[in-house]
């Protein structure tokens, strides 16, 4: 049998990172499987994009410790950075420190997790039973990891939520992804080319789409025939865009009054209460069918820029007895403290081990795919799941329980001055810190 791990997590982005540093303070040794063949792979597919808050809200405590004691020097604590200079100047350095580097593995696509010699209906022994992890590597070969535990720090940036208002893709959107796409894209830089001059239709409402609705308006700037067009689920946009515009979070209100600004000047088409009904491909372009404000009609683009958020899959967890939520799809324990219908950042308490707990013991889900659908997640709060999930699995169960959030600069427990992560834009409705 291959070695046995105290603890396998999945995904090297900031909570991943994050997971390994807390378990190797705590003297257990962990193996990080990452898909891409860097740290902060999703990261670097929006690097262009700034974020809204300083430095002190993106690093993990554990992290900057082993940094420092590598001879990292902090990045100014004023400036905001790009998911780049994440990447860049916290995450690799981190990646490369001594202690990091031996325990990551690169190239590894995690297939399936389940207990050894035992099926999701297996009970006997069951709590016994280690965990094994099969992951493909750059050539397509399975390998086959063991270990106690688990964390599941892989993100979502992989599974885009569909088009659709029912959460599946309308009609022609699987056949044109290739004019489709999900997310930010680079569109005064890598990207220029494919939207130069050309129809795009944006689709969402949060501060992604502002983003992107921006860098067109720029892009308009210098390529006159840029068109813009831009469809939101709601249909009051001055309420929408007034939580940009309210935002205590200066770089957050200065997005929302320039989108503001942009809608009021008519640099773009608005497409309120929008409904897709039907994608069809009319040589180069796209015939969307859509209904907006109750009214049908049919607009042609070059291209559709999806930025309604992403959600959890699932599907490599087949064989774990989860405990999940039938709404949000978050741990059943964390959901009503993180469902949108019923909370806003402000009123979602800090959490860890307990309530990420499934029913199979030693197993979690951490970072923004333990929140499910929910929008509310910041990076400061995945770092608390992954400080208790590492004190409960190294026996100190009361440091565990205790959970809080420590906003630098404030002892507050809202969000006002929160880290506005990327990942957090992942529905319509209205966004969180």
């Amino acid at each position: 049998m291959n070695k046995i791990h105290d603890a396998i997590i999945v995904g090297a982005g900031p909570i991943g990172i994050a997971a390994a540093a807390q378990l190797l303070s705590r003297n257990l040794k962990p193996l990080v499987l990452e898909k891409g063949i860097s740290v902060g792979s999703a990261i670097l597919e929006w690097g262009h994009v700034r974020v809204f808050t300083p430095w002190p809200y993106v690093i993990d405590k554990a992290v900057a410790t082993l940094l420092k004691k590598n001879g990292w020097t902090y990045p100014d604590k004023e400036q905001l950075p790009t998911g780049r200079e994440i990447v860049d100047k916290y995450l690799t350095p981190a990646a490369t420190t001594p202690e990091l580097k031996t325990v990551i593995t690169y190239s590894a696509e995690v297939t399936a997790i389940s207990r050894e010699n035992h099926s999701k209906h297996t009970s006997t022994n069951r709590d016994k039973a280690l965990y094994t992890v099969h992951y493909k590597d750059a050539s397509g070969n399975t390998h086959i990891q063991y270990a106690k535990a688990i964390i599941d720090a892989s993100g979502t940036w992989s599974n885009p939520t569909p088009i659709g208002r029912d959460g599946l893709p309308v009609p022609g959107e699987i056949e044109n992804r290739d004019l489709i796409t999900y997310g930010i894209p680079d569109i005064i830089g890598t990207d220029k080319q494919k939207y130069r001059n050309k129809h795009t239709l944006i689709l969402g409402a949060g501060h992604s789409a502002m983003n992107i609705a921006l860098a067109l308006i720029n892009l308009q700037k210098s390529e006159a025939d840029t068109r813009i067009s831009w469809g939101m689920r709601k249909n009051d946009i001055e309420k929408l865009l007034g939580s940009g515009i309210n935002d205590k979070v200066p770089a957050r209100k200065e997005l929302g009054i320039a989108a503001k600004n942009a809608i009021d000047s008519k640099l773009l088409e608005l497409l309120p209460q929008i409904q897709i009904k039907q994608i069809k491909r009319e040589g180069t372009e796209l015939l969307v069918s859509l209904t907006s404000g109750g009214e049908d009609q049919e607009i042609t683009v070059n291209r559709i820029i999806v930025a309604t958020g992403f959600r959890p899959d699932l599907q490599m967890l087949r064989e774990i007895r989860l405990d999940i939520d039938h709404i949000v799809e978050a741990p059943k324990a964390l959901a009503p403290m993180i469902d949108p219908n019923l909370h806003s950042c402000g009123s979602v308490k800090a959490h860890g081990a307990e309530e990420l707990s499934h029913h199979d013991e030693n197993f979690y889900i951490a970072g923004i795919k333990s929140y499910g659908r929910a929008p509310t997640f910041l990076m400061l709060t995945g770092y608390e799941q992954v400080r208790s999930i590492a004190d409960k699995l190294a026996g100190n169960y009361e440091a565990a329980r205790s959970v809080k959030l420590n906003f630098p600069g404030s002892e507050s427990n809202t969000c006002t001055q929160a880290q506005n992560s990327i990942d957090s834009e992942r529905t319509t409705t209205s966004h969180c810190c």
